[in-house]
């Protein structure tokens, strides 16, 4: 049995309910498939759109009536933990279930902690919530000292958070007990819930943490051997989008690092997927990592499609 932790993106769930149902019932047929093949299976999922929408949706409502409040960014988060994770297990049980096969599959909200010294505090990228009027963002920003407002692409101005990275993941050792019990695991959903830890305890933050990097961070703390990463294409490819394009089957730490280096993925797309990868196969020997599209999942963990991120070369993980 190889334990493989799963990073399901954001946008590839939908962005309504129902689309991402019926997305989430397909995908799971995928992962299904990945447990009936003798893998044990830990699940995490990005938020991108349906945080925003959450955000969005306090926001309007608290411009439009005193009635409704905005909610605090790691709320939101919480909130499309809970639904996307919901999702996800409802659609797990009844594919299990009509497969006669006795797993079970829950959420953990999950807290995910980082350093207040992180650089990212410093220059907030992220943004989110509704778009402002220059008047609305500036009244915003003085009732709300510790916020900032970008313009984006005229359309607006938008709220920006910090992007930090995962330090450690707080409901570890719950995440690994489930995993024991051989409960299908979903943690981490949209990075996590940003949290600083002080001689109180936690403290939630303002931040949104990149859904690949915590992925990362959740397979090297359950001892994953594989980090799945499942995108909208098939592979990472070289000159992406052009007519020289060139899917990449295998990539070593040296030359992912080389192609980084040349510009040759998009910082707000492949980059942190790859460099999420990296850091999974850089934690431990003998790990890999393996970036493709859903349908082609099974496959690309026999070696035949996908992309395979290892240390030095394909030998070394056998």
């Amino acid at each position: 049995m190889q334990r493989i932790a799963i990073a399901l993106g954001g946008n590839a769930l939908g962005k309504d309910s129902e689309t991402q149902r019926a997305t989430v019932a397909k995908v799971c047929r995928t992962l299904v498939d990945l447990i009936e093949a003798g893998n044990e299976i830990v699940v995490s999922h990005g938020n991108g759109p349906q945080v925003g929408m959450i955000q969005l949706a306090f926001d309007t409502g608290a411009k439009a009536t005193d009635a409704i409040s905005p909610m605090p960014l790691p709320d939101c988060t919480a909130m499309s933990q809970g639904y996307i994770g919901y999702h996800l297990q409802a659609a797990l049980q009844a594919e299990l279930a009509r497969r006669g096969m006795p797993w079970q599959a829950v959420s953990v909200i999950t807290q995910v902690t980082v350093d207040k010294n992180d650089p990212a505090f410093k220059h907030p990228t992220k943004p989110i919530g509704a778009f402002y009027s220059k008047e609305e963002a500036d009244a915003l920003a003085a009732q709300n000292p510790d916020w900032q407002f970008t313009e984006d692409a005229g359309r607006g101005y938008r709220r920006v958070v910090p992007s930090p990275a995962p330090v450690e993941i707080v409901e570890r050792d719950a995440i690994l007990s489930l995993l024991a019990g051989e409960y299908i695991v979903i943690a981490c959903g949209g990075g996590g819930i940003p949290t600083l830890m002080t001689d109180e305890g936690g403290k939630p933050v303002a931040a949104v943490i990149d859904k690949d990097f915590a992925a990362a961070k959740l397979a090297a703390a359950v001892g994953a051997h594989t980090l799945l990463i499942l995108t909208a294409t098939d592979a990472v490819y070289t000159n992406y989008g052009k007519p020289d394009q060139k899917a990449l089957s295998h990539l070593t730490l040296a030359e992912a690092e080389s192609l980084m280096a040349q510009g040759h993925f998009a910082k707000g797309s492949m980059l942190p997927k790859v460099q999420a990868a990296m850091n999974f196969v850089a934690s431990a020997p003998a790990r890999r990592a393996i970036i493709t599209s859903p349908d082609a999942a099974e496959a690309a963990l026999r070696g035949q499609g996908g992309t395979e991120i290892v240390a030095q070369s394909k030998a070394f993980v056998q």
